[in-house]
């Protein structure tokens, strides 16, 4: 539980300093949130809300980047006694922080700091958090494109959950494991036209021994401006677990249609 809090405060910490920040003229701060809601009613009840925001800072050679997304589901489902009720089949939320400190002013090399901390009800880990630092460049930035990559050591800790055979889940069984990893990012971003953006996101964590859980994934997005600042984002999401307990699946996707609001 320690642990957990000392995450999340580290990963709040960007966001006060763009507070502290985003008075001053030399800085540059743009902010969004995004929503997306589904409910179903007739055969079968269910209800998905995602949500997620976006924070980001530039002062100088400095940039910092926050953000945070959760996603909760409801469907109707039979019970032993057959009775129907909403029951909770999806609730996980995620923060992710990182800064860069540019080694010359304008320059495509850069330092970073990546935090992340990620809690899945119903994933095969409890809690995955990291921590990483090292080096990352530039590829190349036109007035329509950028290609952003960085790679460094960090450590992972993941709380990972237990099921009996019966496939139940056992919160309360629990095992922690810390393990020193290698990460490695990508960040692509094009645009397409005035109007509409293609991203594509791919992170890995590849732990240092053989034995212990790596963890990838990747997110395509597109996203179309509606009016000056409500865009429409469909999104794709793959994560990858190289070690996960019996009963649970390595992978794991994720198909969304959201608003986002810039402001």
């Amino acid at each position: 539980m320690k642990i957990k809090l000392v995450f999340t405060a580290l990963c709040l910490l960007p966001s006060l300093v763009n507070h502290v920040f985003a008075a001053d003229e030399q800085s540059n701060v743009t902010t969004s949130a995004e929503f997306g809601f589904l409910f179903k009613s007739g055969n079968t009840k269910s209800g998905d809300i995602k949500a997620a925001f976006n924070l980001e800072h530039e002062k100088g050679q400095w940039r910092n980047m926050l953000n945070v997304n959760a996603l909760a589901k409801k469907t109707e489902l039979t019970n032993a006694a057959g009775e129907t009720e909403l029951e909770t089949t999806d609730n996980k939320w995620g923060i992710i922080t990182q800064s860069n400190y540019s080694l010359y002013e304008n320059g495509d090399s850069y330092l970073y700091a990546n935090i992340a901390y990620e809690q899945d009800k119903f994933s095969g880990f409890v809690s995955q958090s990291s921590l990483s630092a090292g080096w990352g460049k530039n590829l190349w930035k036109t007035e329509t494109s950028s290609f952003f990559a960085d790679v460094g050591p960090g450590l992972s800790y993941n709380t990972s959950r237990a099921t009996p055979a019966n496939g139940t889940i056992l919160a309360t069984t629990e095992t922690n494991i810390s393990v020193a990893i290698v990460q490695a990012q990508l960040l692509y971003s094009a645009k397409i036209n005035d109007y509409v953006e293609f991203k594509q996101y791919f992170v890995a964590k590849q732990a240092l021994e053989s034995d212990q859980n790596s963890t990838y994934k990747a997110e395509s997005s597109i996203t179309s401006k509606l009016i000056e600042s409500i865009q429409f984002k469909f999104a794709f999401r793959a994560d990858y677990d190289t070690e996960v307990q019996p009963g649970f699946k390595k992978t794991n996707t994720e198909t969304s249609a959201t608003l986002v609001y810039s402001f």
